[in-house]
This record gives C-alpha cells, structure tokens and sequence, in this order.
C-alpha cells in the first residue's frame, strides 16, 4: 500500500514539475519579446520628445499619442497575461481598475488613426492652408478629445453595466481577465458595436484620405514627391488599422478554442495568438516609423546604439 501512495506521489511531483516547466517555458516565449518591445517602444517615446522637430511638429505629436496608448496597452496586456499564467488571482477592485486601463488604451489607437490620415490629407491638398489648419493647438485638441471619447466609452460600459447593487458581494474567485469582469451580455454587445464604430470611422478616413492624396498626385500643382510618401503612410495607417483590428479577435478565438482543445495546446496556442495579436500591433509602430522616416531613424538609432546626440 505504501509503494502505491509513493508511486501516486511521485507522479503528482513530476505532473508538477511538468506544469512549472510549461509555465516558465511558455512566459518567457511571451515576456522576451515583450521587454524588447517595451525597451524600443520607450526609446522611440523619448526620442519624439528628445528636439524640438518632433515636439513642435503635429503629425510627431500623433505618433506620439499613438505610441504611448500601445505601450501602455501592451505592459498592461503582458501583466494580465503573466497574471494569467501564473494564475494570480487579484482583488475585484484592482481587477476591475486594470480591465478599465485596457479599454481606455484600447480605444485611443484606432481613434488616433482616423486623425493621422486627415492630416496627411490636408498636407497634400490643402498645402497654403496646412500652417493654418494643422496647428500644434488644433493637434492637441484632436488628442483631447480623443482620450474623451475614450473615457467616455469606459464611464458608458461602468454606468450602465456594472453591477453596483452587488459590490459589496463581489470577490474576484477566477483569473483577472476581461471575461472573468462579469459585466454581461449586453456589455459585450456594447463594446463590440463600440469597436465596429471607431473601426469603420478610421477605414473611412483612411480610404477617403488615400483616394484624396492619388486625385491630388495627378494634378500639375501636386507635389508629386509628398503625394507619393503620403500615400506610402496611409498604407502604413491601414495596415495598423488592420493590426489593431486582429487584437480584438484574440479574446473570442480563445474562447472558442478553450471548447475543442486540451488544456496544454491551448497555452501553446494562447502564447502564439498571443504574440500575433497583442505583441506585435502594438511595436511595429515604432520599428516602422523609426526605420523609415528620415528624421527619426537618426536620431533613434543614436539613442539604440547608446551614441552621442545629433543635432537637427
């Protein structure tokens, strides 16, 4: 009887070791390249706010609301998903408060690319006009009302879908999650028809910008070299755009997956998505816009490569 109980026992003890192994395995395939990501997306942000070019100049100060909110949505995705794996369990309230900043920034990306586009627009066919329109002030308007929009967005789903009459009951008992908020149905029903809005504005402001900029580009008076990079940005818009876009499906194919498949695929497959969905949307940003414009990449890669300053 005792060989039975040893041998039942050293078998909990390497079922466990196995799961501690695929749990370090697993955050580190994730964590790495996350840190990485940080570390560039952090070295951009500095360097967007390291001369004078990019601070006084709006389409900088766009970039740079838009890489903040994916930084920020990515160290907080990477917590929750550590939070995850580790299956740390968090306080209702602090739960609640970390869901509340992943809608907030979530909210700001696509928000923020409906504006870059009209900017790039009026640039190439309001040239005379652009001093007078695309003020560092109306930029910094545009931004305001974007994080609004977007608070607004997480004071509507609190509102109307938080249940105040149970808060005094409520204890956070699954992991800390989106799903594990509880705020039902009709909150999901909300923030889905929300997405689709803030989506479909930002495909239309690209679309009608990209069509704007290659009517302009053929006109005798265009300038033919800004329509050309203009147009290369609002494919790089529309390409975020459609990153952004693939991050909103994470949580539901997780979801339908969790049916079909075993435990262990399903945090294989998880890190994967994860790295797919989440990682890289919110860093191509910087690596993109840092390599390809003539400005930045200078100046960025002085601060990579730890030199000395350059001076514009």
């Amino acid at each position: 009887m005792s060989n039975v109980s040893q041998s039942y026992t050293n078998m909990s003890i390497e079922v466990q070791y196995q799961d501690l192994m695929r749990v370090i395995i697993v955050s580190t395939l994730s964590t790495v390249p996350s840190f990485i990501f940080l570390f560039l997306n952090g070295t951009m942000l500095f360097t967007l706010r390291s001369k004078p070019v990019f601070r006084d100049t709006p389409r900088y100060i766009l970039l740079y609301n838009l890489l903040f909110a994916d930084t920020v949505q990515l160290a907080q995705s990477q917590l929750h998903y550590l939070l995850s794996v580790f299956k740390v369990k968090l306080p209702y309230p602090v739960c609640l408060c970390l869901s509340l900043l992943a809608s907030l920034t979530t909210g700001i990306s696509p928000l923020t690319l409906s504006v870059m586009p009209l900017e790039r627009y009026v640039a190439v066919c309001y040239p005379l006009r652009y001093p007078t329109i695309i003020t560092i002030r109306n930029t910094g308007a545009a931004i305001i009302v974007i994080w609004i929009i977007s608070s607004l967005n997480n004071l509507t789903r609190l509102i109307f879908f938080f249940p105040f009459e149970m808060l005094k009951n409520l204890q956070e008992k699954d992991l800390c999650s989106n799903i594990a908020l509880l705020l039902g149905t009709r909150s999901d029903q909300y923030d889905t028809a929300f997405t689709c809005l803030v989506f479909v504005s930002a495909g239309v402001a690209v679309i009608f910008s990209y069509i704007a900029v290659i009517l302009a580009a053929r006109l005798a008076s265009a300038n033919k070299a800004l329509a050309r990079k203009a147009r290369n940005t609002l494919l790089l818009n529309m390409m975020q755009l459609c990153l952004s876009l693939c991050s909103t499906i994470y949580p539901p194919l997780l979801i339908a997956l969790s049916r079909t498949v075993t435990r262990t695929v399903l945090s294989w497959v998880q890190n994967i998505f994860y790295v797919c969905f989440i990682i890289l949307p919110r860093c191509l940003s910087s690596l993109i816009y840092g390599l390809r414009d003539r400005t930045v990449r200078p100046v960025l890669m002085c601060h990579l490569c730890c030199h000395q300053k350059l001076s514009l």
